[in-house]
């Protein structure tokens, strides 16, 4: 039976699994998705298109993947709005598909329409289907790439009117993914390394997420008693009330960085980020590397000892190894941490307790943590104070219950991020915290909350300025000659959103923050959407950059 490219297109989807795209407006593929069953997911931009289907890839462990698709062609409109989009996904190894209306055949190889060689800096693979019959083809390898090696965008571009091919030709088969096991060699040395030195540091990073390798990590860490720290998109890969969880940073990651004599690194490729740990006197210390890609060994730091392979099957071998040569008997390190944590409580309790108004944005942060069921939620945020703040205090206790993001810091992906780990997680209370800056990116697509029934709720920090960071950091806000924006007094954010019929409460009061946030949460489980305005002051960032 013969079916059209762009139909056959989709029924592979529907075999991998795939039962909606984020979309918008249209494009070669919309029509297909509704003819074949399958959901167009529409938002209000195509980088809010990727940006969903990037945040549902991220907390699924590569069990599945996002999808969507986007304008192209001789109309290359959505693709120019989804560049940044995947280029913030191919910067943070995000492996979700994108597909886009290809040139037309007889207009290939106009440099001002053909869109490789722009893309091909931003997506790990991408294709152009030229022929009816290499759909299944094309298809094989988009997912091949999406399971196997590191994470990372696909892009595949289908021109319109390319015909129709025979599927009982042409059949397609779902496609596996390939994990490798480490060098037993190179496991033998990195155990012999761990287990021999003094003071150990762990630190993970999100492909521990992606190896689905979360409970082995747990594992490691309580054989070899070693403290964790992680990266911040590895947040959460690891309980952070566990007595070994040191969080991403503060006070208890400074001082184990500093102490530690070996580093062994898992699932994270030590890339100079500007959010990132450097690891202070690296020269000085054992480094031990493991990572699914080659090119990440000896880039920023040199890797004494390096196992190349996926995060999971390496934990399970060295645990294996480090049991027959006999655990290490480390004694005290628990308790070294208590006391950095309890030094950094010391720092931010009292700044959760502040009864001050405007209300101190951690002061919020505390009260997420009390009302939220952190055994069963997700929370992320925006790129800037929002994230330095919530992630260097929020404690998240299950995988997946905090999304860190923010290298390439396309502001106003984390309502997008919300979205995505609604879709995954529907069970699960789902909050997006926003700044001002971060409110103005993201407006347009909460009326697409509202459309799709999802019970998501953001708050926003206003604190009148598009700053966290506070006085002292550029002048005030990021400059003083643009950090202003129009005061709270002028413009309320919640009447903007009820307004969308959004369920909006705006909160100047500190002892409101936690029944408000009730309130939404109880709107959340009926469907309907929530957003919190707290007006908040300029307090200084304690995180990555120290103030005060």
């Amino acid at each position: 039976m013969k079916v059209k490219a762009v139909n056959g297109m989709i029924r592979v989807l529907k075999a991998e699994g795939i039962d909606w795209v984020g979309t918008f407006p249209t494009n070669v593929f919309t029509n297909a998705c509704g003819e074949e069953g399958v959901e167009n997911f529409m938002v209000r931009d195509e980088r809010y298109a990727v940006a969903v289907a990037d945040g549902y890839s991220r907390v699924s462990n590569g069990k599945s993947f996002g999808v969507c698709t986007v304008m192209g062609g001789l109309n290359a409109a959505g693709t120019q709005m989804a560049y940044g989009a995947l280029a913030q996904a191919y910067e943070d190894s995000t492996p979700l598909l994108c597909l886009t209306d290809g040139v037309p055949p007889s207009s290939s190889g106009v440099e001002r329409f053909d869109i490789d060689d722009a893309f091909q800096s931003v997506t790990k693979w991408s294709g152009y289907v030229n022929e009816a019959e290499r759909v299944p083809e094309y298809m094989r390898r988009a997912f091949t790439q999406l399971r196997t090696g590191r994470p990372g965008p696909v892009l595949l571009q289908l021109p319109r009117g390319l015909g129709a091919y025979e599927e009982d030709d042409f059949p397609y088969t779902p496609v596996k993914g390939w994990r490798s096991q480490g060098d037993p060699r190179d496991v033998k040395t990195a155990a012999k390394a761990i287990i021999s030195a003094d003071v150990p540091l762990i630190y993970g990073g999100q492909g521990v997420f992606y190896a689905d390798a979360c409970e082995e990590l747990l594992r490691f860490a309580e054989l070899v008693e070693a403290p964790v720290l992680t990266t911040l998109k590895g947040k959460s890969c690891f309980p952070e009330d566990h007595p070994l969880s040191i969080g991403v940073r503060g006070i208890p990651a400074d001082r184990f960085l500093r102490k530690a004599d070996l580093v062994f690194a898992v699932g994270c490729g030590l890339s100079p980020t500007h959010f990132g740990n450097r690891i202070p006197d690296a020269a000085g210390k054992t480094i031990v590397h493991c990572t699914v890609d080659e090119a990440d060994i000896n880039r920023l730091y040199k890797a004494d000892h390096a196992v190349i392979g996926d995060a999971k099957l390496v934990l399970l071998q060295l645990m294996e190894e480090v049991e027959r040569l006999g655990p290490p008997k480390r004694k005290g390190v628990r308790e070294a941490v208590a006391e950095a944590v309890k030094e950094k409580a010391e720092k931010f309790d009292p700044l959760i307790a502040s009864d001050e108004a405007p209300i101190n944005p951690y002061r919020v942060y505390g009260e997420m943590m009390e009302v939220l069921d952190r055994d069963n939620s997700f929370v992320t945020h925006e790129s800037g104070g929002t994230r330095d703040g919530l992630s260097t205090v929020y404690e998240a206790l299950i995988p997946h219950g905090f999304m860190g993001w923010g290298n390439v810091s396309t502001l106003g992906f984390g309502l997008g991020a919300a979205m995505g780990a609604k879709l995954a997680f529907p069970e699960r209370q789902v909050v997006s915290v926003t700044g001002d800056a971060g409110f103005g990116y993201q407006l347009g697509n909460y009326e697409a909350l509202v459309r799709n029934g999802m019970g998501v709720t953001t708050i926003h920090i206003n604190n009148s300025g598009f700053s966290g960071y506070g006085p002292g950091f550029w002048g005030k806000g990021h400059s003083p000659y643009t950090y202003k924006v129009t005061p709270s007094d002028v413009v309320n954010t919640a009447k903007v959103l009820e307004g969308l019929g959004i369920h909006s409460e705006r909160v100047e009061d500190p002892d409101e923050v936690a029944p408000a946030l009730k309130r939404a949460l109880k709107e959340n489980a009926s469907g309907r959407p929530a957003f919190i305005e707290v007006i908040c002051c300029m307090y200084p960032v304690y995180g990555r950059w120290v103030r005060g």
